[in-house]
């Protein structure tokens, strides 16, 4: 058994909080000791987990997206090794780990002991697992609050999505990737760092999460309606063959707007335009099967 215990952070309120007491005794028949702490702001996470820094083992949180992301400027800083209890919406990062979610699997998981060394995007120097956007994005994470989230579980994205494609508007933006510029009439600026974003969708057909860079699209249809026609290429990740949209891949990319708009990453807003984007690789550790 490990010296020091592995730091479990929890929100109990949330829609599958319930799961965590499987979890934990799994853990522990495997000869793991656990310390639970109860988290249910995800601006108070980062501060817990560095606090606690060296009094324990490695991180685990059950929890989704949102919950990566809260943690992630304290993983990259402490180094402690970073376990996953899928409990969110989407459960993105997870899916491109390849991470159950079921609780006693996970578990396995992490009580195997095998990791790998994940990049980290930024964005304004904030850090994310997946995808950081601009546009519609946006607009579907402010139409997704908790209420949504669990009435409607897994079908909460698309049904979001739906309701913003039907009213989308255009901005323009300028981007600027690895010294070339670009402006852009666009719906969507997703810069991808991970493989799955938005409750499946696939950044690009390529994409990975410990390759260096960063796979950008900018989504430009003559008609917004085509949108409706394009889900099953963008779940697939080979929007990059469709007419109207834009995809390059860049290690770093700052994207202008005339007025301030907002920046989404992993499901949360945490910054505005202008939006420097840049990555940074083997940042995290992480326990994967």
């Amino acid at each position: 058994m490990n010296k020091f215990p592995a730091l479990l952070v929890a929100n109990e309120n949330s829609r599958r909080g319930r799961q965590v007491a499987p979890f934990i005794a799994a853990l522990e028949r495997g000869g793991m000791q656990v310390r639970k702490e109860d988290c249910q702001q995800g601006g108070e996470l980062a501060a817990l987990i560095r606090g606690l820094a060296d009094e324990v083992s490695c991180v685990i949180l059950a929890g989704g997206d949102g919950t990566m992301n809260a943690a992630a400027p304290a993983l990259r800083d402490t180094s402690l090794p970073l376990g996953i209890l899928p409990l969110g919406t989407a459960n993105d990062l997870a899916r491109t780990l390849s991470i159950p979610n079921d609780p006693e699997a996970a578990a396995g998981v992490i009580l195997a002991g095998r990791t790998r060394t994940l990049d980290l995007g930024t964005v304004n120097e904030i850090p994310f697992f997946n995808v950081a956007s601009l546009g519609l994005s946006v607009t579907v994470t402010r139409r997704l609050d908790r209420a949504v989230k669990r009435r409607l579980g897994a079908l909460a994205y698309p049904a979001a999505a739906l309701m913003t494609i039907l009213r989308a508007s255009r901005f323009r933006a300028t981007l600027r990737a690895d010294g070339e510029e670009m402006s852009v009439s666009t719906l969507q600026i997703a810069v991808g760092n991970g493989r799955y974003y938005g409750g499946g969708m696939v950044v690009e057909e390529g994409a990975s999460i410990e390759d260096g860079t960063l796979d950008v699209y900018s989504l430009e249809p003559k008609a917004r309606w085509r949108l409706l026609f394009m889900a099953r290429a963008f779940r697939a990740g080979e929007h990059d063959k469709l007419n109207g949209v834009r995809t390059f891949r860049c290690k770093t990319v700052t994207v202008t707007t005339r007025r301030p708009r907002d920046v989404s990453a992993d499901g949360e807003i945490v910054t505005r335009t202008p939006a420097n984007f840049a990555v940074l690789p083997r940042a995290v550790r992480v326990f994967v099967p």
